[in-house]
């Protein structure tokens, strides 16, 4: 008897390992694909920053992040595409709340047809729509006096009206999984619409919160199409992402540029761990909300039963 137990617990242990196997074996090509697109290029980029060259030898050097931080004008930039990234995030977040909940909680007609609405635009190439945008700051500023291009007002305009649905999509998302029951117990335990929503809506909502935070302040800070084309040529809108480009492309230094990216990519590192931060704050006050809505649904029905 002992010896057939055994004999079943390491079949059972074999199956367990053949399929873990199996798994791993079929993942290979994806984390191969992976390693190729997104993880050789960021090790070079990383390899490129320790290294410069002189007329005869490359070697390893520290010059490039001490040029970086010791330069004013590269700080600046930094600053300003942090900045107008945390406005065009802000912005974006306070528009996009109020749309998503409104398609998250319509009939799954609107809510298709709303959806539809959103994404057509993203159809377009998106170098059109800003040279769109700019022919019609132009004629704005011909019609009236007012100079729109190559103001922060035109910078942060492009960067909301581009990144935009990438906010309302995971919003969206999150809060059409919010079951009604919660919205229905805390309205029976006497919370009004303001109370719902910080209590059950928001803190149930927080993963696309999270989620579109980074879709949006991650791509807007390293913007170049937006601040090149409706910058209209001032230097003061050259933000981070164009001196990576300058430096790659047009002053063949990719040493240089390599570092101004790798600081970039810490920087906006620490902003998701920092963000990931407030979402496990949240954790807890998502569970409250859980119990404390089954515990008034239950309520009420116990109140109607009666």
């Amino acid at each position: 008897m002992a010896f057939h137990v055994n004999n079943i617990k390491k079949q059972k242990t074999n199956g367990k390992g053949f399929k873990a196997n199996a798994t791993l074996f079929s993942a290979t090509p994806y984390f191969l694909l992976l390693m190729i697109l997104v993880l050789l290029p960021f090790i070079f980029i990383i390899l490129y920053a320790f290294m410069s060259k002189s007329a005869s030898k490359i070697y390893l050097t520290l010059d490039n992040f001490s040029k970086f931080v010791t330069n004013g004008n590269f700080v600046a930039a930094a600053g300003k595409s942090l900045l107008f990234a945390f406005v065009t995030t802000v912005i974006c977040l306070i528009l996009a709340y109020p749309i998503a909940y409104f398609i998250g909680r319509s009939k799954a007609k609107v809510r298709s047809l709303l959806v539809t609405l959103i994404t057509v635009p993203m159809w377009i190439n998106m170098l059109l729509r800003i040279l769109a945008w700019q022919q019609i700051f132009g004629m704005i500023s011909s019609w009236t006096g007012i100079t729109l291009l190559g103001t922060d007002f035109a910078i942060i305009f492009g960067m909301v009206y581009i990144f935009l649905p990438f906010m309302i999509i995971p919003l969206y998302t999150s809060i059409m999984k919010i079951d009604p029951a919660f919205y229905e117990a805390s309205k029976d335990l006497g919370a009004d619409s303001v109370e719902t929503f910080f209590k059950v809506s928001l803190p149930l909502s927080m993963p696309g919160i999270i989620s579109g935070i980074t879709m949006v302040f991650l791509p807007a800070a390293t913007s170049i199409i937006i601040p090149q084309e409706l910058g209209d040529g001032n230097s003061k809108y050259i933000l981070i992402g164009n001196l990576i480009e300058s430096y790659f492309y047009k002053g063949d230094d990719y040493y240089f540029g390599s570092a101004i990216a790798v600081v970039l990519s810490l920087t906006l590192l620490l902003s998701i761990y920092l963000v990931n931060k407030l979402d496990r704050t949240n954790v807890k006050d998502r569970s409250f909300v859980k119990k404390y809505a089954k515990f008034g649904y239950e309520k009420a029905l116990e109140g109607g039963n009666r």
